[in-house]
């Protein structure tokens, strides 16, 4: 299952950095070759699936094959991702807006990604990504429901 998939080791700049712009940073995941940390773009305009792709490599997401979808500043529990992101989350004084969708690829077989998105796209991301998977996204808090939806 996807909670066995941990995340402990993440480098530095995953904890530090935070993504401007358009661009969206995989934190990290179960995308095999993709180094966890990698800044790139997600495009959501193909009815059928979500693709990120940077100059380190690209996965994409089948929308009919997602399995769950949760927003706020830690980086899913689902993906038992590592408590370090959530205590440095807590004390940043910057607002991280993490996404983490579990899915099944093509073979049937449980994958997870967690993707760090810029301020001001989560609401139109998550948006697509229910519209397309027919799934409502869950929220760590109340204060991140209101952060997405006002």
């Amino acid at each position: 299952m996807l909670r066995r998939t941990c995340l402990a080791l993440l480098p530095a700049a995953a904890l530090t950095a935070a993504v401007r712009g358009d661009e969206v940073m995989y934190v990290g995941g179960t995308i095999a070759g993709l180094p966890e940390a990698t800044e790139g773009n997600l495009d959501t305009s193909d009815p059928t699936v979500m693709k990120f792709s940077s100059s380190k490599g690209q996965f994409s997401v089948p929308y009919d094959g997602v399995t769950s979808i949760e927003y706020g500043q830690k980086a899913g529990r689902r993906l038992g991702v590592a408590i370090a992101i959530t205590v440095w989350a807590l004390f940043s004084k910057k607002r991280k807006h993490f996404l983490t969708v579990g899915y099944k690829d093509e073979k049937d077989v449980a994958q997870g990604i967690v993707l760090e998105l810029p301020k001001g796209r989560p609401k139109s991301i998550i948006t697509v990504i229910e519209a397309r998977s027919g799934l409502k996204c869950e929220y760590e808090s109340e204060e991140a429901r209101k952060h997405v939806h006002g």
